[in-house]
């Protein structure tokens, strides 16, 4: 059986991440086309030279670029912080104990509560050209929670993490390192087989460094990959403990001395910025300059969750990285699309050429560069989502 190819026409400016293709690291090609072949790209190039091809899209000049990849958010979860977000905004400092709110209404809520609550923030970033998304579970704390949250993610996403290592359960308060031999025995092996990351909220407030180590390296014995949040609310071990152990990312870097910046610059392991926290908190923002200068692979992503960051708009991130974070608009697209992809130890994701996969959004504009130059503005005019149009 043969797959109808489609050609979109008429790219006014085409982002395809790869250098080989166009020009600067972003690879543009101006007047471009792409041709998609059932879920992956078949061929980019100038649009006169496009081949012959069953369907055919007419950009009319609009720019395009490769689906963003939203590679940390927190989208298994019930209940509302409205009340929290508006105490902060009155004057209130954010702490990691917000989360228990989310807790006690999560544990509360049914299972097809916690999928259409999803699959409604899935299609939320969607409608604004997020083709990949990781979640994580933390909003449930005890084995049967953890694991069902894992389950319902599994199920709909591709990108799924461990983190029963979000806070010390309420129900372990008094004795934190019983949490832990749960997170790393019990309720690992309940979760384990539906994940493919393990995290740890690695700060003031959550886990320290030795029990965070202990927590990704049981994840790791069980065929889990590393991602850690880390040197959100201060600094502390997590930025390189991530880099120690090989993490795939260490998420948030708010604050971090000349040696993480260095070990981040030094080894694999994704800076992964998260400028919605940032905005929602009113903390100071990650210096992505910092470490583009240095050397590091920066990946932008949206933290979308119910506390610290209820976003699920990589253009509003970044605008905001472009704005407040140092970053060129180029860096900022590289960064949410190709970065985000990095993140997740993906080839075949974050780029527009052949054999990647038919990932692409159409913007209500001439240059990707709008995405910061007009923010808040819905630019997202149409999305592929492994080939098939989907917005």
């Amino acid at each position: 059986m043969t797959t109808a190819t489609t050609a979109i026409t008429n790219i006014g400016s085409l982002v395809t991440n790869d250098p080989s293709l166009g020009a600067g690291p972003l690879g543009l090609i101006q007047d471009a086309a792409v041709v998609v072949d059932g879920d992956r790209i078949a061929w980019v190039g100038a649009s006169r030279k496009a081949p012959a091809t069953d369907n055919a899209v007419d950009a009319a000049g609009r720019a395009a670029l490769p689906g963003f990849v939203d590679s940390h958010s927190h989208l298994v979860f019930a209940g509302d912080r409205t009340a929290e977000f508006n105490a902060r905004m009155s004057g209130q400092s954010y702490s990691a104990g917000g989360i228990r709110t989310t807790v006690a209404a999560t544990r509360a809520a049914t299972d097809e509560e916690l999928e259409a609550n999803l699959l409604r923030y899935v299609r939320e970033a969607l409608r604004q050209g997020t083709t990949t998304l990781e979640t994580k579970s933390g909003y449930g704390l005890t084995t049967a929670d953890e694991a069902r949250a894992l389950r319902i993610a599994a199920a709909h996403l591709d990108e799924v993490t461990y983190l029963g290592a979000h806070i010390v359960s309420p129900d372990y308060a008094a004795d934190p390192e019983a949490y832990v031999a749960l997170v790393t025995g019990e309720m690992l092996d309940a979760c384990a087989p539906h994940a493919r990351w393990v995290d740890v909220f690695c700060e003031k407030g959550a886990f320290d460094g030795d029990q965070a180590r202990t927590i990704l390296e049981a994840g790791r014995a069980r065929g889990l990959t590393p991602r850690v949040h880390a040197n959100q609310l201060g600094h502390g071990p997590g930025v390189q403990l991530a880099v120690e152990l090989g993490a795939a990312s260490a998420d948030h870097c708010t604050h971090l001395t000349d040696a993480d910046v260095d070990a981040l610059a030094g080894g694999d392991t994704v800076a992964t910025l998260l400028p919605g926290a940032e905005f929602s908190t009113r903390a100071q923002w990650p210096d992505a300059r910092r470490l583009l200068d240095a050397g590091a692979t920066v990946a932008l992503s949206t933290d979308c969750n119910p506390g610290s960051s209820f976003t699920s708009s990589v253009p509003f991130c970044i605008a905001l990285a472009v704005r407040d974070m140092g970053m060129t608009p180029d860096e900022a697209v590289w960064s949410a699309t190709a970065g985000g992809a990095a993140a997740l130890r993906r080839t075949d994701i974050g780029r527009v050429a052949p054999g990647a996969r038919a990932d692409v959004l159409l913007l209500d504009a001439p240059s990707h560069v709008h995405l910061a130059y007009r923010p808040g503005v819905p630019l997202v005019s149409a999305v592929w989502q492994r080939g098939v149009r989907v917005v």
